[in-house]
């Protein structure tokens, strides 16, 4: 932003600078948002606005700027995302004009969503999901046929919100493309308003990539680390993964004898949870293991809330 010094210099030079600093200076006097300074605090005088000329220049321009706001990412003022704010104190029989820089709504709300976001973690699931800008509303709206399965994480969050983390978590079961992840996605976000951490992961593509990790061991153990303890844990599309005993019995097996009884852990799957227990207990190295999918399964099956998603394939309408 242009200081009041550079505006000056820039003035016709027939005018000497102390000319046009007392035309700018009787602008200002005049300006309401001064004026309301001035009926505001009866002991700041002329003598000390002319002193603090520049203070009350700015402050007036950028009040202008935000009145007119282009945009957080076309802000003119000198600090994007701030204004200047004016003070006034008195000691005796000195007073003095102070000026500050402060947050604008915009730049408040756009750091408080990147804090939101920074408490939630992705692997190999669209951003979009976690960067849609939810309503509850919308998700109400969007298809009559789940409003059942919507109530339920509705209520499932505000209970969090009330009571603190739950043990138990949400098992969404249902077809292709009826909003299972939509829904999560939700109810990420708003537990991540309330201040909790959250971690989502496609399981098909999170089960190859562990198999590659077997040549990293930090880097797995600082994942598995992390679905230990974040507080908020969904696998996306569970069963729909290539599972080999070792990521069932030591990788899930463990993140899930961990959080059981600590940290709620939730899925979405096309299988109810006696297919999913199907699921896990075949694998193409050892073939039918049912007892290791029983096992894997009493690490989930009581610590679940069933869901049932219905509706039409939204993928469909794309």
């Amino acid at each position: 932003m242009e200081s009041l010094g550079e505006l000056l210099k820039g003035w016709p030079q027939a005018s000497s600078i102390h000319e046009q600093a007392e035309r700018k200076m009787s602008e200002l006097m005049q300006d309401p948002l001064v004026e309301r300074l001035l009926a505001k605090h009866p002991e700041l005088d002329a003598a000390t606005v002319r002193l603090n000329l520049n203070r009350v220049y700015q402050y007036v321009t950028e009040y202008r700027n935000c009145t007119n706001c282009p945009g957080l990412d076309q802000c003119p003022n000198d600090f994007e995302g701030h204004y200047t704010l004016l003070s006034v104190e008195t000691a005796g029989p000195n007073v003095q004009l102070n000026d500050r820089k402060v947050s604008c709504k915009k730049f408040i709300a756009k750091r408080n969503e990147e804090q939101i976001r920074s408490r939630v973690r992705s692997f190999y699931v669209d951003e979009k999901v976690l960067q849609g800008g939810y309503s509850s509303d919308e998700i109400l709206n969007k298809d009559a046929e789940r409003l059942k399965a919507v109530g339920q994480v509705l209520r499932y969050t505000m209970k969090t919100k009330e009571q603190g983390l739950q043990t138990e978590g949400l098992y969404l079961t249902g077809s292709f493309g009826t909003g299972k992840t939509f829904l999560m996605g939700y109810m990420l976000h708003e537990l991540a308003k309330a201040g909790y951490s959250g971690v989502i992961v496609y399981m098909p593509d999170f089960v190859e990539d562990l198999k590659a990790m077997l040549h990293e061991p930090g880097k797995l153990k600082e994942t598995v680390d992390l679905m230990k303890e974040t507080d908020l844990l969904i696998f996306d599309d569970i069963g729909a993964e290539n599972l080999n005993p070792w990521v069932r019995d030591h990788v899930l097996g463990s993140i899930l004898n961990y959080r059981m009884n600590r940290k709620p852990t939730f899925y979405t799957s096309n299988y109810d949870l006696d297919a999913l227990e199907m699921h896990f207990s075949f694998t193409n190295k050892d073939g039918d293991e049912r007892h290791k999918g029983e096992r894997l399964m009493n690490r989930v099956r009581p610590y679940v809330e069933i869901v049932h998603v219905t509706g039409s394939n939204k993928r469909e309408r794309m």
